[in-house]
């Protein structure tokens, strides 16, 4: 690091752990701050956490100034959500991530649906309630399953896909009442369940200019089959086989450019990493389950470790208006993250635990913190999901191997993690090897 420039990264979780490792590798970066970080932030070369809050504005802009800070990027979604883009940018502060109003895409599912729906972007039919009778009489008219979702942020689990009627009723009261996610659930959108195979494409926009990033694959469900309650991700894989070429030039034709154009035509430009959650039919055909207006996690790690090129480089092109100068290039190998979650995580679970075995390592492998503190001379558990164990191989299945060997290093009291992540793109090369 012989660079001069001060970069904040917001947030204290995997995917700003992901962040803070990338940034600090480029020649430009003199030091990059976290706020608040985790114990692996605070053990990177060239990183200091600070114990300010991804949600504290105020303390933000403060430490902004107070640090020099030349470039502020911000990890999660509800600080973008609440307005820190609008607030650093009135203070003259250079940060990268959108403003309040563009943020809706993930703030408001009603929002994004109305939007999809006014440009013509290929997505689920749905309606909207905030009455729940008009809402369980809609579910009883149609056939499950089918997907219940909160309007504003709940974490990544504000889903229900309801296999039975029942289950829909019951996640339509849950919600409306507030029991489950608060304000947040007391306007809901109910959507007719897509067929496929679900797809994560995250571009870098400025500039109503949108470059792609590698193509990953999440696993939100808990159990392995992709079965049991969401969660805010099990695990990701890049690439994701599921995005070939064709299918690649057909979401960024028909869902990322009407998409970024239609934002900068409702006078709401969009500068930051836009996530389209996407089901891809067989015959190759997108279709947008959710927008989320920040780098996903767990996908930022995969995808970071794969990403050769500069990534200051290419935040400061989209936030100078032109992304495109940039080509970001890819490491050839697959990279999958196994996420090890705490016991009882997508529910309650406890803290604390002392985590033994992260010094081991090699190469082919890299570990992310997520939900970890430090306590004196210890790493403890201190979120649900904890760390982000990463692999990189020549395809999907000796990541997948790597990733799980080192997995098989690492403990605490409770830790479980679902091994089965990349099952799919895992299935296609055994296919394929039989050809």
């Amino acid at each position: 690091m012989n660079g001069t420039l001060t970069v904040l990264v917001v947030g204290g979780g995997g995917r700003e752990h992901a962040l803070a490792w990338k940034l600090v590798q480029s020649k430009r970066v003199a030091r990059v701050f976290v706020a608040p970080g985790n114990a692996g932030t605070a053990d990177e070369h060239g990183v200091e956490n600070v114990a300010v809050g991804a949600e504290d504005i105020d303390g933000l802009v403060t430490l902004a100034h107070e640090r020099s800070v030349g470039l502020t990027v911000v990890g999660p979604e509800a600080p973008l959500v609440a307005g820190i883009s609008d607030r650093f940018a009135a203070e003259g502060l250079r940060v990268f991530g959108p403003s309040a109003a563009a943020a809706r895409v993930e703030g408001s599912k009603a929002f994004t649906k109305a939007f999809l729906a006014e440009h013509g972007i290929p997505t689920a039919r749905y309606a909207e309630f905030t009455d729940p009778a008009a809402a369980a009489a809609h579910v009883r008219e149609h056939a499950t399953p089918i997907v219940i979702k909160a309007d504003g942020l709940a974490a990544g689990k504000g889903v229900v896909v309801a296999q039975s009627e029942a289950e829909a009723l019951a996640a339509v009261d849950d919600m409306l009442s507030g029991r489950a996610f608060g304000d947040a659930g007391r306007r809901i959108v109910i959507e007719e369940f897509l067929s496929g195979e679900e797809a994560s494409f995250i571009c870098v926009v400025g500039g109503g200019e949108a470059v792609p990033l590698a193509s990953s694959q999440d696993h939100k469900a808990a159990g392995e089959g992709d079965t049991g309650p969401n969660t805010g991700g099990m695990g990701a894989y890049s690439p994701a086989p599921v995005v070939d070429e064709a299918t690649h030039d057909r979401i960024m034709r028909e869902i990322i450019r009407p998409t970024v154009e239609g934002l900068m035509a409702a006078g709401t430009p969009y500068t930051g990493f836009l996530y389209a959650g996407l089901m891809i039919d067989p015959g190759g055909a997108p279709r947008v389950i959710e927008f989320n207006c920040r780098l996903g996690d767990p996908e930022a790690q995969p995808i970071l470790l794969r990403l050769r090129s500069d990534l200051l480089e290419l935040l400061e092109a989209a936030i100078d208006g032109d992304p495109t100068r940039m080509r970001p290039e890819w490491d050839e190998r697959a990279a999958i993250g196994v996420v090890m979650a705490a016991a009882g995580y997508p529910g309650n679970y406890a803290k604390g635990h002392t985590i033994s075995g992260l010094d081991a390592g090699d190469s082919h492998t890299r570990i992310f913190h997520a939900g970890t503190a430090r306590d004196g001379d210890r790493v403890v558990t201190s979120g649900g999901r904890v760390l982000c164990v990463c692999g990189l191989g020549k395809d999907v299945g000796e990541a997948r191997l790597r990733a799980l060997e080192r997995v098989g290093t690492v403990d605490w009291k409770g830790a479980w993690h679902r091994p089965d992540i990349g099952h799919r793109a895992v299935a296609r090369e055994r296919d394929e090897g039989r050809r």
